[in-house]
């Protein structure tokens, strides 16, 4: 396997798991009246590639589903990144 692809794989793995555990720390953290984590820090997390996981724990967990703002803005970074995904995937030169 390439060393590149490899590095992409392990980047993915590890950020999709933050991805998927900061809304559940948050929650815990909003029910509990404590510091929360910033939305601009979920927004980061989800642009640098934890947007489906984060997307699946927070319906998952019920967390910033009211909010506009994510159930439009998390989406929006997959099909973002999905076109990416497809252009680079189609388009690069080999």
């Amino acid at each position: 396997m390439n060393i590149g692809i490899l590095a992409a794989v392990v980047w993915l793995i590890i950020i999709s798991a933050v991805g998927f555990v900061l809304p559940i720390v948050d929650k815990r953290r909003a029910q509990r009246d404590k510091w929360r984590i910033r939305e601009r820090t979920l927004f980061i997390v989800s642009i640098l590639g934890g947007s489906v996981a984060m997307y699946i724990s927070m319906r998952i967990f019920h967390h910033k589903t009211k909010h506009k703002r994510f159930m439009i803005g998390i989406p929006l970074i997959i099909i973002l990144q999905a076109a990416i995904i497809f252009a680079v995937w189609f388009f690069w030169p080999r």
